[in-house]
């Protein structure tokens, strides 16, 4: 359908999608978006599938010039951006033009913005997944962030770029990104590994996002959290959100680039649901934890999946208004199923 051409790349500037699901055991992040719930909204604004790979940008945004007419939509983190020095909304679609220049003014809140493009960014899949994992050089554009001069092609959209335009996401469901920020977290799995002193202090501290902070984790600082015996364990898997504690008792928030096994207790896993919190936050935010009970964070998924089913209704006048991919295993084999709802 169409290119865009990076004029300036900004500070980090990736193709993410979904991630790349199934390569852990072969020692293979995951990778991905960092904040599922901007990348998914994008995609329904511009009328992709949700999962579809989006640009991924950090703190400071790309300049982009589009050598063909398409609908964007920029979501997330507030990063002010502007169609040819002209502030745009965000959460909204919007039909540019060729020719027409996307730039970045400057962060005003949260950490990272998602740009979708209707038809979809045309890059190879790597193991399923067009995600960038810039430590191996692997998907996304080369491997690698974006550099200036980088041209990517434009999928062919599904619909009339007309109608595509115009789409809002309802003002109640775009989310506020405050400098303080309460984690909801599932304890464990070696909690029994702290003190009931340890334990204490993580769930009542107030910590520091520090300068240490990227795609594979956030190192937080403020009071110690004391180990029974100390903080290394054998190695074993690590989850998206898990909360590695070493030694020195600061804890260390496992994001999308995580390696796949660490040697570090893990006192809990911040649930799904607030990922996306820990996404937007920036070094000198401050974050506290707040235990949760496994079926109250299923239950907050499901909030989650009902919110995403009405801003879609809110957005797309007929066709597929919910979709969710399953990974059914029957007799031995698995199956990745896509189940959807159509509004006629």
């Amino acid at each position: 359908m169409g290119s865009i051409k990076i004029i300036s790349p900004g500070l980090l500037t990736l193709v993410e999608d979904s991630g790349r699901y199934g390569y852990q055991q072969y020692g293979v992040p995951v990778s991905g978006v960092m904040d599922t719930f901007s990348h998914r909204v994008s995609n329904i604004l511009v009328g992709n599938d949700e999962l579809e790979a989006v640009l991924e940008v950090t703190m400071m945004g790309p300049h982009i010039e589009f050598s063909d007419q398409m609908v964007i939509a920029v979501t997330g983190g507030n990063l002010s951006p502007e169609l040819n020095g002209a502030a745009i909304p965000m959460w909204e679609s919007i039909l540019v033009q060729k020719g027409d220049q996307l730039t970045f003014r400057g962060l005003k809140s949260g950490c990272r913005s998602y740009i979708a493009f209707s038809g979809g960014i045309s890059v190879p899949d790597i193991m399923g997944s067009k995600s960038t994992y810039t430590r191996g050089n692997i998907g996304g554009y080369e491997g690698r962030a974006l550099k200036t001069g980088d041209v990517l092609e434009i999928g062919t959209p599904r619909e009339n770029l007309n109608k595509l335009s115009g789409r809002k996401t309802p003002a109640e469901f775009i989310p506020v990104y405050p400098n303080t920020i309460e984690l909801k977290v599932t304890i464990g799995p070696q909690d029994d590994c702290f003190t009931p002193e340890g334990m204490q202090t993580f769930l009542s501290s107030i910590y520091d996002v520090t300068n240490e902070f990227d795609r594979m984790g956030y190192r937080l600082s403020g009071e110690k959290i004391q180990h029974v015996e100390g903080g290394d364990i054998i190695s074993d898997g690590i989850a998206m959100g898990a909360v590695q504690v070493p030694g020195h008792g600061q804890p260390i928030i496992m994001l999308a680039d995580r390696q796949t096994t660490g040697g570090y207790t893990k006192i809990a896993n911040v649930i799904w649901t607030d990922l996306p919190k820990i996404a937007q936050a920036k070094p000198g935010d401050k974050i506290r934890f707040e235990k949760v009970t496994v079926l109250e964070a299923q239950q907050l998924i499901c909030e989650m999946e009902e919110k995403i089913s009405t801003i879609k209704k809110a957005c797309v006048p007929r066709g597929v208004i919910f979709s969710r991919l399953l990974r059914l295993r029957i007799n031995g084999k698995s199956y990745d199923v896509r189940v959807e709802e159509i509004k006629p």
